[in-house]
């Protein structure tokens, strides 16, 4: 599994707008409204390389009101909530 943190500039009038579009894009589990440079991360999920393109180019991409994007990559996570679980695993908390 692949995932992907993809940073969207929008439109003054047009992020909610996006923002729902995204929530709604098969492979996108997350969407976040930032403050700063960009006003979305959208957070991809693809079994391969070819499925990030196509979901990023041909989905993403394709949204009115986005004027630019950049797309990260992501390597590994480093979660606490992901670490705790996998520790926890048969242990019962007293």
């Amino acid at each position: 599994m692949l995932s992907a943190i993809v940073l969207l500039t929008t439109e003054r009038d047009k992020t909610k707008r996006v923002a729902e579009a995204l929530a709604d894009t098969e492979g996108v589990s997350e969407v976040y409204s930032l403050a700063g440079r960009y006003d979305l991360a959208a957070i991809v999920r693809a079994s391969d390389n070819d499925q990030l393109a196509d979901i990023v180019t041909e989905h993403i991409r394709a949204l009115p009101g986005i004027t630019s994007s950049e797309t990260l990559i992501a390597f590994r996570v480093y979660s606490r909530h992901d670490l705790e679980r996998m520790f926890s695993i048969g242990l019962e908390k007293a």
